[in-house]
């Protein structure tokens, strides 16, 4: 199958049938075979009777249906879990973002990109509550993850489903997954998309949001930035731990007059120490383990396919 189209819904009903309407009409003409894959996060209206109804019209439509609300990125997560396409598109079920894009992502991923990312350069939303607040996030965020794209949060995004399927999603991560593959060296592409004004429903995005987007940005940094030389990471943490353990073995040496500030300060020293070395040692052992992890894939690399057919036919 060439394209899965995901979709998360939480209550719109009243929108979720004009939605697999503009898909079906967006996909039609470009003769690639496709299935929907609409994604219920625990909708408490009638969302998942109504695409249950198309569905049973219309075998190409799949539903998920979540017991409870769990988010965003979970239901996506779920969406390509399930997806059997070669190229998936993901969007927002509100119909700001327009399914008649969807082909211009298509020619893009024919270009040899491995991700387009959509970008809403006329953003039909509150400036206050939420262009502002997204322009300063995307700037922090290039800066952090050094992928600089103008519109992480935009969630009409193509994927090779051989790399999208191997990043882990959870929390508010959908929204860092160029960054996460760009440790894989992927080509990324941004095109300009329409954005439409809600029309109905309620926006289930807001300010309460940022602080799990900036503890989520955080974890990408660590990731991005330890992935390839965990060692000298480790060992910059490990300068400081050892800095404050020769301060405070100075302090302890001029306090000695003083024999509980004396002992106190030693035994920080020493505490400092100690984790210096385990960092030092943490640091080795992910190196050893990042190394081993090169290994095998160069090996791998370095067999014919014939062979690596035989040997995923074994594990089998």
């Amino acid at each position: 199958m060439d394209l899965s189209v995901i979709v998360p819904f939480y209550n719109e009903e009243a929108c979720i049938e004009d939605m697999y309407n503009a898909l079906v009409g967006a996909l039609e003409p470009t003769g690639y075979s496709y299935e929907l894959l609409f994604v219920d996060d625990g909708s408490k209206d009638a969302t998942f009777d109504k695409a249950k109804e198309i569905a049973l019209k219309n075998p190409r439509l799949r539903v998920i249906k979540f017991r409870r609300n769990y988010g965003q990125t979970p239901a996506m997560a779920a969406g390509i879990d399930h997806a059997r396409g070669r190229i998936l598109v993901t969007m927002d079920g509100d119909l700001q973002n327009d399914p008649a894009d969807i082909p211009l992502f298509l020619e893009k991923m024919d270009e040899g990109y491995d991700i387009v990312v959509g970008w809403r350069h006329k953003r039909q939303d509150k400036l206050i509550t939420r262009k502002i607040p997204s322009k300063i996030a995307n700037w922090i965020i290039g800066k952090v993850t050094g992928v600089p794209i103008k519109d992480n949060g935009c969630s009409l995004k193509a994927y090779r489903a051989d790399i999208i399927k191997k990043i882990p999603l959870y929390s508010e991560m959908h929204r860092f997954i160029p960054a996460m593959a760009s440790l894989s060296g992927v080509r990324i592409a941004e095109i300009k998309v329409n954005h439409n004004a809600r029309t109905t429903g309620v926006s289930k995005y807001g300010l309460s949001r940022i602080y799990k987007v900036l503890l989520d940005l955080l974890t990408i940094k660590t990731i991005v930035s330890f992935a390839s030389r965990p060692l000298v990471w480790f060992g910059y943490i490990a300068l400081v731990m050892g800095l404050v353990s020769v301060i405070a073995f100075i302090c302890a040496m001029l306090l000695l007059s003083e024999a509980e500030s004396g002992v106190a300060m030693m035994g920080v020293s020493v505490l400092f120490a100690f984790l210096m070395t385990f960092l030092m040692l943490s640091g080795v052992l992910c190196e050893l383990i990042y190394k081993t992890g090169d290994q095998k894939v160069e090996d791998l690399s370095e067999m014919t396919s014939e062979e690596i057919c035989y040997t995923t036919s074994n594990k089998n």
